[in-house]
């Protein structure tokens, strides 16, 4: 007697959810990658400290960041003086205790940040902070 076991069924492979999946993950790591951070990609090395305090918090800080040349941005977009003093003067009135936070570069001159420190202390902002790269997380 002779038994059927089923071997004569074709396998088929299933083509439409495997195309879906792909395009699900095509989809994804593309708005991933879209989505990352602006100020990464200003040209700008952190300074590194061994003493630096990780600092977390809901209030999203105003990001000034200054090149090595002293060229000043907000975002991604270089401003102008007048443009950077318009906007500073634009969040004191809005909120006197935004937090400030400097992105500046290792090589910039004092003078730069000095100047940006002053336009700040000038139009009543006190809550101003350095962006620093912590020393662990760089190799020598």
């Amino acid at each position: 007697m002779r038994i059927d076991l089923g071997d004569d069924d074709h396998i088929e492979i299933m083509l439409v959810p495997l195309i879906d999946c792909l395009c699900f993950l095509v989809f994804f790591f593309l708005a991933a990658s879209t989505l990352k951070k602006v100020e990464k990609e200003l040209p700008i090395q952190l300074p590194k400290s061994s003493a630096a305090v990780s600092v977390s918090g809901s209030v999203k800080a105003f990001a000034i960041a200054i090149d090595r040349e002293g060229r000043v941005y907000l975002g991604s977009q270089p401003v102008s003086a007048d443009l950077l003093h318009q906007r500073i003067r634009e969040v004191s009135r809005l909120n006197p205790s935004q937090k400030i936070r400097l992105d500046v570069d290792a090589s910039t001159r004092g003078q730069d940040i000095i100047r940006i420190l002053d336009l700040c202390q000038f139009e009543g902002l006190k809550n101003v902070s350095f962006h620093i790269a912590d020393a662990k997380s760089f190799s020598k």
